[in-house]
């Protein structure tokens, strides 16, 4: 029975998650097509609404898919409330349930990770903080640029 299952369930599941990467990528190149000033100024009106509920609600089937259910306790915060989050270890897939649940904020990641193919493009629609470990700078840039976000007054999204 378990390999019945196996074998009927692994395909249909990476069917499944494969077509919601593609929506996703979709989506997000939607969003992030025409837009100007790419990275320097937030997303408004219909790209951060796009961006907010189809990327959190396909993230969250896709979870969903893979067989994970999480419940929410309590109230997430608000923008005003909480400018910035902090997950840790950030080292996991798992920092993306938190995005969904979130509503999709900004994220820091690597630079490199913004030209991977259709992750890059998903990445982008989230205006990350982009870190380049190449740069002696980058982590004065990097919390300088966390600073200007959390002070822009509801400008920009959340930062994770």
């Amino acid at each position: 029975q378990s390999v019945l299952q196996g074998i009927i369930l692994i395909p249909l599941r990476a069917t499944c998650l494969t077509f919601i990467l593609l929506l996703a990528w979709l989506f997000a190149s939607i969003a992030v097509f025409c837009q100007h000033g790419r990275g320097s100024v937030p997303l408004k009106g219909w790209r951060r609404r796009m961006i907010r509920t189809t990327l959190s609600g396909l993230t969250r089937t896709a979870f969903f898919i893979m067989g994970f259910q999480v419940k929410v306790k309590g109230k997430v915060a608000s923008l005003p409330e909480a400018p910035i989050f902090v997950v840790a270890p950030h080292s996991s897939f798992f920092d993306a349930i938190v995005c969904a649940l979130t509503g999709m904020p900004s994220i820091v990641s690597r630079a490199e990770n913004l030209s991977t193919p259709v992750f890059g493009t998903i990445l982008s629609s989230l205006q990350p903080v982009a870190v380049s470990r190449q740069d002696p700078d980058s982590r004065k840039n990097t919390v300088a640029e966390i600073t200007k976000r959390a002070l822009s007054r509801g400008q920009w999204p959340q930062v994770i």
